[in-house]
């Protein structure tokens, strides 16, 4: 059967044990006494599963939001050389509300 990282974290440690009986693999080599905080990442590491969650943002265009900080950041460097204190501030106001506004519609 083929598990998730999410699938496998919502699993008791019995039940990871059990997994775990089921493979001849390295890592899982003493799974009988091992706690969930390391069965886990070693059933991941038997299983191929990658042991972080990735996460998708819903509802955006996250290319173009990245592209519009890409040309922020370079109006801030220009700012920055000319000494200019309050559009620098507002450029950096505005990066920090893109990235905001990623990280909000990250699922």
């Amino acid at each position: 059967m083929e598990y998730t990282y999410d699938d496998l974290r919502h699993k008791t440690v019995a039940e990871l044990r059990e997994i775990a009986a089921t493979l001849e693999h390295e890592a899982v080599r003493g799974h009988t006494t091992m706690h969930k905080d390391h069965l886990l990442p070693a059933l991941c590491q038997a299983l191929g599963v990658e042991t972080h969650v990735h996460h998708e943002v819903v509802g955006l265009n996250k290319s173009q939001i990245k592209a519009r900080i890409r040309g922020l950041k370079a109006e801030r460097d220009a700012a920055l050389k000319a000494r200019d204190h309050q559009s620098v501030k507002t450029i950096r106001r505005r990066i920090h509300n893109l990235k905001r506004t990623i990280h909000k519609a990250t699922v």
